[in-house]
Parts: structure tokens; sequence; C-alpha cells
């Protein structure tokens, strides 16, 4: 028994994640409800993934990272995770410090390299 290689590219078919746009100010009263979106999203998606944009969240408070928080579990619960696009620096560094892991678009993740990295692994070797 043979078998043919198909010829060209193999099909793949791309995801693309869906974006949850976040629009502040952002108040404690409004925190509860766009987690029932992050649900909705990851179950109606195959992604995995929902993409907050934060361009409009407004100044970073602690009602923005509660926000935040209550996304990053509401996805974790639905078997997802968030993925944050145009966060704020002081947003990114109040997240940080009360200890909220959340992913941000065009970073490299943890544990693996940076794209168009050489590294020499002894002196006197050629890059890799």
């Amino acid at each position: 028994m043979s078998c043919a290689r198909p010829h060209g590219l193999p099909i793949v078919e791309a995801t693309t994640p869906p974006v949850l746009t976040l629009i502040g100010p952002v108040t404690r009263e409004q925190v509860a409800g766009p987690a029932d979106d992050v649900r909705r999203l990851l179950e109606a998606g195959g992604a995995g993934i929902v993409v907050c944009d934060c361009a409009g969240i407004g100044p970073p408070g602690l009602a923005a990272v509660e926000l935040l928080a209550r996304l990053q579990l509401a996805a974790r619960r639905a078997g997802g995770r968030i993925r944050l696009r145009a966060p704020d620096p002081a947003l990114r560094a109040l997240l940080d410090l009360v200890g909220v892991p959340v992913e941000v678009e065009g970073e490299v993740e943890e544990g693996e390299p940076a794209l168009r990295v050489e590294v020499e692994v002894e002196s006197g070797e050629t890059a890799v």
C-alpha cells in the first residue's frame, strides 16, 4: 500500500480570538458584567483566548485591577484565558504589584525565545 503526499501547503483553519473592548472609567458597579461576556465569547469561539482591548479603560485603579482579575478568573473557569491589548504601563505595573498574571499582545510568552535572537553557546562557536 502506498500513500501519495498532497501537493502544496496543508490546509490550516486559523482562528482569530474574539475581542472584548473595555471602556472606562471603571467603577465597582461595572465589574461583574463583563465576566459573563468573557464566558460567552469563550463558549462561542474555539480559540480559547479572549483579547481584552484596554486602550479605553481610563486611568488605572483598583476597580480596573478587580475587573481584569475577574475576567481572568472567569476565563480560567471556562477553560481559556484573556490577553490584554494596549494596556497602560501604569496598569501593567499595578497588575504586577498585586500579583494578577496576564498576557499582553505582542510580548514573548515566558519560556519562549524572542524572535531573531542569536545565542552563542560557547565562545569561539558560531551563533545559532
